[in-house]
């Protein structure tokens, strides 16, 4: 599946035939300042049924570092700043694609889990035609100085090089203050549920359900046909 023409095919009203994607997908978008906790309740929550996580972080970090695409994204990372709206929607969605077309991402039984897409207020306006946001889960954090010492901790453990520099961690935090946190005011309030990020992962995922598993029982199975 080509992904320029997902990118610029809008989703049909007529039925999907099985190699269709069918647009919108149920989503849930989880929120926060770097270190917040996001990909380690998204991988929580991908264990249980009827949840699916996508980190736009993890999948750059898969990107060939050869290719174009790899090239570019890790230049604007290296700088602690967002890679180009349009490559980073397209590399989403072929990702996201992949995953469906292995059979990986059902969008019958999924609830899709974003983790750092969409990063701006342009990239919502990208991601209508391809998402429908139930949830947006924001964890809270009060105190940044403890979330850049977790980053600092997570570069020693997992050899992540985008989370090595301080100072590149901290343009991070200014871009999120910039460019993602007005996202929190675009959608409707009453689908934003705010999290207190600095307790144990067990009560996190706990009120993270709260939240998200009656969208479950209200969307799935979904009917694509």
């Amino acid at each position: 599946m080509e992904i320029d023409k997902l990118v610029m095919v809008p989703p049909s009203n007529s039925s999907f035939t099985t190699n269709d994607p069918p647009y919108p997908y149920p989503a849930a978008l989880i929120f926060g300042v770097p270190g917040a906790g996001k990909g380690t309740q998204g991988e929580i929550l991908t264990r249980v049924p009827g949840f699916f996580h996508l980190s736009s972080g993890v999948i750059f970090r898969k990107l060939d570092p050869k290719s174009d695409e790899g090239r570019i994204v890790r230049e604007y990372s290296a700088r602690g700043e967002l890679a180009p709206d349009d490559i980073t929607i397209k590399i989403f969605l072929n990702w996201l694609e992949a995953q469906r077309d292995a059979e990986r991402f059902r969008p019958r039984e999924h609830l899709l889990v974003l983790d750092g897409i969409p990063r701006n207020i342009a990239q919502c306006k990208m991601l209508e035609s391809f998402i429908d946001v139930k949830a947006l889960i924001h964890f809270m954090c009060r105190n940044e100085d403890v979330m850049i010492k977790r980053i600092r901790r997570r570069a020693a453990l997992e050899n992540r090089v985008d989370d090595a520099s301080e100072s590149v961690t901290r343009k991070r935090f200014a871009v999120y203050h910039e460019e993602t946190a007005p996202i929190l005011e675009y959608y409707p309030q009453e689908i934003v549920h705010n999290i207190e990020a600095d307790r144990i992962p067990a009560e996190v995922c706990y009120e993270c359900l709260g939240h998200l598993a009656p969208i479950v029982k209200q969307c799935f199975p979904r009917k694509l046909q």
